[in-house]
């Protein structure tokens, strides 16, 4: 009895949990503690993803969660000041942009453009 899973199973797992973690990042907006969730599962499942289209997602979703993670931090700092609340609503769009992007590209089976 072999351990290997067949290839398309394989894809099939891959795709299901690259759906779960852009959930898992959606669902952010409403407990916080997701984003955390998602970005761990990231780093943890990313060689399984190496050499698939899902390989991009995984690039697109981790650059979300930093890129995300600074300009919430920025625009925190920047509160004070007011123009902070301007970049965190652009932040949330964007976000949101990068999700919707990836979710309905991963849906169509397509690579991310990086």
């Amino acid at each position: 009895m072999s351990d290997l899973v067949p290839v398309n199973e394989s894809l099939e797992n891959n795709i299901r949990l690259t759906h779960i973690i852009y959930a898992l990042y959606a669902a952010g907006f409403l407990t916080g503690i997701t984003w955390i969730v998602a970005i761990v599962m990231n780093y943890v499942k990313r060689d399984d993803v190496r050499g698939t289209f899902l390989e991009s997602h995984f690039i697109w979703q981790i650059r979300t969660f930093w890129w995300s993670l600074l300009w919430s931090i920025v625009g925190c700092v920047l509160a004070v000041i007011l123009v902070g609340f301007a970049i965190l609503f652009v932040n949330v769009v964007w976000v949101i942009y990068r999700l919707v992007k990836g979710w309905i590209n991963l849906n169509d089976g397509k690579p991310m453009t990086l």
